[in-house]
């Protein structure tokens, strides 16, 4: 019910746009139509329903949110903005005569969208403070490209709980027991068992260390001769391939870092103010 009701009020909020990037789209009929307004797009006239002022401070935000999604400024849109501002405060004023804005669960709801704001606007002004540079990026990814090593591995596992079993399949193993049908049969790893134990390719950074040491120290075609312990049982490995590893470029990945490290500057101001706060549970 309520997810219904938060789709229809998406759909009342998101109508007038919908209806006036149609128009957009139409040929112009007339040259008057085709003319623009004297006055700034970005500026309308006082608006006032049913005694209240519509803040020019609604326009400006929406004007913003609208020219950062890529829309461009005309008529056309300041026309829309003015309709959309109207019905949101008849609707507003319709909910607040009956009582909404005093129900408890509504006032929580809105006091959290405020706190949300104020978060976002706190990150939005430390990154503008602080951007991150593309020689920060640089250096990270170096980090990374470096933490990945040279080569990557096809490998495969059969993951068991204890290391008597484990010992058991490298012995059949060596008789000339099949490596996916073993695995199939008995390994505990729902991600690779029915493949056979295949991992498929990738540097041992993917791994743990125990797990990471053992493919490093292997040549192609071995299997371990001693079961591998880790935090998940006791492994039996069998390195397939070898191939030298190609790190996509840094001009590939700079989006993604820069996600990255601003997602960590984020995690950093939550951290030291966090640090800097008196929290007390009462």
């Amino acid at each position: 019910m309520h997810s219904t009701l938060k789709v229809l009020a998406a759909i009342v909020v998101a109508g007038t746009f919908a209806a006036t990037a149609s128009a957009q789209d139409e040929p112009k009929k007339s040259k008057k139509a085709a003319t623009p307004a004297a006055a700034p797009a970005s500026a309308p006239s006082k608006v006032v329903v049913n005694g209240v002022t519509i803040p020019q401070s609604r326009f400006d935000a929406m004007n913003r949110e609208l020219t950062a999604q890529g829309q461009p400024d005309s008529p056309e849109r300041a026309a829309a903005i003015k309709e959309e501002l109207i019905n949101r405060e008849v609707l507003a004023q319709a909910a607040a005569r009956r009582g909404l804005d005093k129900d408890p669960d509504i006032a929580a709801q809105m006091d959290m969208a405020r706190q949300a704001v104020l978060v976002r606007a706190l990150f939005e002004r430390e990154m503008k403070a602080n951007p991150v540079t593309d020689e920060q990026l640089q250096k990270q990814y170096e980090a990374f490209k470096a933490s990945m090593g040279t080569n990557e591995y096809k490998v495969r596992h059969i993951l068991v709980e204890n290391e008597a079993d484990a010992k058991q399949i490298i012995a059949d193993l060596n008789k000339g027991g099949d490596f996916a049908k073993i695995a199939k049969e008995k390994s505990k790893d729902p991600g690779s068992k029915d493949n056979g134990g295949d991992l498929d390719w990738g540097p041992s950074a993917r791994y743990v260390k125990p797990f990471a040491d053992a493919v490093t120290s292997m040549k192609k075609g071995d299997t371990t001769q001693v079961p591998v312990k880790t935090d998940f049982g006791y492994h039996v490995i069998r390195l397939d391939d070898v191939r030298p590893l190609q790190v996509p470029p840094f001009a590939e990945m700079r989006e993604q870092f820069r996600q990255r490290a601003q997602q960590q500057a984020v995690q950093k101001i939550v951290a030291d103010l966090r640090s800097k706060a008196k929290i007390e549970e009462r």
